[in-house]
């Protein structure tokens, strides 16, 4: 015993509490982090998929979202060209007259007396 009335620590115990601590706290640490590296990875890989990569030797390149949206936007103004009446040129313009061609050819079979039933 020392003279203040603590028992005298055995050196082994307290190096061996010390050894324990730190090695919590490393592993505390270390996973830490791992974590941001591994969230650091994925922030990179969502910009380079948002901003799109440049070609490089054996790889093709791939265009950014804003790059994509913008073709998405035009292939939807192709489209909606196409259904909707304009000069003629359309698909709905196409729809439209063929209707009219087939009805005046259904009223004058009807005007005719045809033997067939009606559909």
């Amino acid at each position: 015993m020392e003279a203040t009335g603590i028992p005298a620590l055995d050196t082994a115990l307290v190096w061996g509490g010390a050894l324990s601590v730190l090695a919590g706290v490393g592993t505390v640490v270390w996973r830490g982090f791992r974590g941001a590296l591994h969230f650091g990875r994925r922030v990179n890989e969502f910009m380079d998929d948002w901003a799109g990569e440049e070609a490089r030797p054996g790889v093709p390149g791939r265009p950014g979202v804003m790059e994509r949206v913008g073709a998405i936007e035009e292939r939807l103004q192709r489209v909606e060209h196409e259904l909707y009446p304009n000069s003629g040129g359309s698909l709905r313009d196409a729809v439209d007259l063929a209707n009219e061609r087939l009805a005046r050819l259904c009223s004058d079979e009807d005007e005719r007396g045809s033997d067939d039933p009606p559909p």
